[in-house]
């Protein structure tokens, strides 16, 4: 199953467990946030949207928030001694889908376990020297 989703000014097709980079949303890190703008479902039975699907939501959790590359704007006009740069970095948030939820249903999913990190028996031999 996949869905058509519209966040940021921007369509992205989405299954569960797709990881990606949108605009910024509002959301702590770790939680679960619905987006209801979806465009069309797809699967057996495609569902599309006039605009939206009725009662479709997908459950994504927030991994991250982030700022983009650096974009430079730079304006020179010849023989005048005059030019302008500008830049910017677009804030984004890193999404992980966990559920495409049809007919008004909650996620019954909640976010994912942090990992822990694993430290080496050699590491911690050369700590204890």
């Amino acid at each position: 199953m996949f869905a058509v989703i519209k966040t940021g000014g921007r369509q992205y097709r989405v299954v569960p467990d797709d990881v990606l980079e949108v605009g910024k949303i509002e959301g702590e890190v770790g939680t679960i946030v619905q987006l209801s703008e979806v465009l069309m479902v797809g699967g057996d039975t495609p569902v599309l949207g006039l605009p939206t699907v009725a009662g479709a939501t997908v459950a994504v959790e927030v991994l991250d928030h982030k700022r983009g590359p650096k974009v430079i704007a730079f304006k020179k006009r010849r023989r005048k001694n005059s030019k302008r740069k500008r830049g910017y970095r677009d804030e984004i948030t890193v999404l992980r889908i966990s559920e495409i939820l049809t007919d008004g249903a909650k996620p019954t999913k909640g976010p994912r376990p942090k990992r822990e990190k694993v430290v080496k028996e050699a590491d911690k031999e050369a700590d204890a020297a």
